[in-house]
């Protein structure tokens, strides 16, 4: 298992976007994300701010089903 990184919400957002996810609605500071198939993936909620919290990433990382590689990959 690598080492998450610090990113932003508009990052992590792009990331998702490559795996399938897209941009649904937006309230406030937080952006809601939808499966385009939904293949054992929940809906993800990220916060758009200037760096999200490592377990927040965590846990989103591991809703969408992909490993912490993975993910740093799709960065």
């Amino acid at each position: 298992m690598g080492r998450l990184p610090q990113i932003s919400g508009r990052n992590a957002v792009k990331a998702f976007e490559k795996i399938g996810y897209y941009a649904v609605r937006q309230r406030g500071s937080h952006i809601r994300l939808w499966p385009t198939n939904a293949s054992n993936k929940k809906s993800l909620t990220v916060p758009n701010h200037k760096i999200i919290g490592k377990g927040l990433l965590r846990k989103l990382i591991r809703d969408a089903n992909i490993s912490v590689d993975e993910f740093v990959a799709l960065l």
